[in-house]
């Protein structure tokens, strides 16, 4: 029962660290399964409160949003860092 409850509270620290982030450019990398990785970068545009929406750039001056659960980044699916340092933007997480 106490690591269900730890768990929620992380996940709960994750949303507030993303919500004061909002705006910021970062490094998204998502492991999609299957060998597949994609990386991009982008701003974080919006953070709800089950999920967190990134306005990537894509090919040719277009962009796109995504949008990943707090949870993808508890667990290491997705992993976020600042676009010239390259540091972890939840340096506390891993």
């Amino acid at each position: 029962m106490e690591d269900v409850a730890r768990r929620v509270q992380t996940v709960g620290r994750i949303r507030t660290d993303l919500a004061e982030l909002a705006g910021t450019r970062m490094r998204l990398r998502a492991n999609m399964g299957r060998s597949k990785i994609i990386e991009r970068e982008g701003v974080l545009e919006q953070t709800h409160p089950s999920l967190f929406v990134v306005k990537v750039d894509e090919k040719r001056d277009r962009t796109a949003r995504v949008s990943y659960s707090y949870v993808d980044v508890l667990t290491g699916t997705v992993e976020l860092t600042h676009v010239e340092s390259g540091e972890n933007l939840l340096p506390w997480l891993a």
